[in-house]
């Protein structure tokens, strides 16, 4: 099997979901070829048999010109059995071109559909963004399959490395540094609970307004910003809870990637958590925008360790009967596969 993929993303969730499912195809013996933006720090992550191309696709460039053609030429010789594109960028490549199947794969709800002109079949990484793809008119396929992480325990660092005391409570958070990921709620719950310290790995536009915010609120000594992690796991290991405050988030794979480390898990009641999520059965649930429910939940899971811990083995049990590797990957193979039969 042939599979040409076309990302355009940056570093973030997404990006770290597109390495892992294109060398878990490739270890299963899958040939493969990306177009991914040029510089990619997580190029280097890619299976080495994996063909990479680098380009942009802006608007006025002249790979605008040039990379259809290539990927018209590439089809035609190399004939993949599938072209993936990923987000509405990557599905705009794709060219009505005889032969493979054209997928797109969505991991956020599209405000439009014309970029989906030649594509076959949607691939939605959650209930919600295939409901609403049919609610805005798209008639063709749709499919739900989600994401997949790493799900073996790492050694995790210690507190020393963010200098912070041993014996603190620690709430470990991720993401890009927007305004949609709530960082500057989980700041403000520091501000009525003075015991907890806070590690934010990531970085982004708003970084200097979460660091001015925390001095304000005389926070910035419990708060930690860790940078873009290549390897977050770690981190997130050596904390007690890990707090997902978005006020949007389609899926939330940073819960998946706490749930692999028993790290128990804070979060807002998003979409995509309010799918896979249950409150007091593998995480707490709190409004958006909540700070006091942050920490009202942190603390409930600081005082009461057995609730802690059945949050953590109702996370692990998740992450393995939903977002397996096997499922995520036999479900891509065999939506391919049936194409071809």
């Amino acid at each position: 099997m042939k599979i040409a993929h076309f990302h355009f993303g940056k570093d973030g969730g997404a990006e770290k979901f597109f390495v892992h499912l294109v060398n878990a195809l490739a270890e299963r013996g899958i040939e493969q070829r990306v177009v991914i933006r040029p510089d990619r720090q997580w190029r280097a992550d890619l299976h080495p048999s994996i063909g990479v191309k680098e380009s942009h696709f802006r608007t006025v460039s002249l790979d605008r010109v040039l990379l259809p053609l290539h990927v018209r030429s590439m089809i035609r010789q190399w004939r993949p059995d599938c072209v993936l594109g990923w987000m509405p960028k990557g599905a705009k490549l794709v060219p009505d071109e005889p032969g493979p199947l054209k997928l797109a794969r969505l991991g956020d709800y599209p405000t439009e559909l014309r970029k989906f002109r030649n594509i076959d079949t949607l691939v939605c990484n959650t209930p919600g963004i295939a409901k609403h793809v049919r609610e805005m008119g798209w008639e063709r396929g749709v499919e739900v399959i989600s994401n997949f992480t790493e799900i073996e325990k790492v050694t995790a660092i210690t507190r020393d490395a963010l200098d912070t005391p041993r014996d603190a409570y620690v709430v470990s958070s991720m993401g890009r540094f927007v305004p949609r990921k709530g960082f500057d709620v989980l700041i403000r719950m520091l501000a009525e609970q003075p015991e907890i310290y806070l590690w934010i790995l990531g970085d982004g536009e708003e970084e200097r307004n979460l660091k001015a915010l925390a001095a304000e609120l005389d926070v910035a000594g419990r708060v930690r910003f860790a940078g873009w992690r290549k390897d977050p796991r770690p981190y997130i290991a050596a904390s007690d809870c890990f707090a997902m405050a978005s006020s949007h988030e389609p899926l939330g794979n940073v819960v998946l990637e706490a749930w692999a480390q028993d790290v128990p898990v804070v979060s807002t009641r998003a979409e995509g958590p309010s799918w896979f999520m249950r409150d007091r059965e593998n995480g707490l649930l709190v409004d958006i925008g909540d700070c006091k429910g942050f920490g009202d939940a942190i603390d409930a899971l600081k005082r009461d360790p057995d609730l802690a811990a059945g949050i953590v083995k109702g996370g692990r049990r998740t992450l393995t009967e939903m977002f397996s590797e096997d499922a995520i990957v036999g479900a891509y193979l065999d939506l391919i596969s049936a194409r071809h039969a």
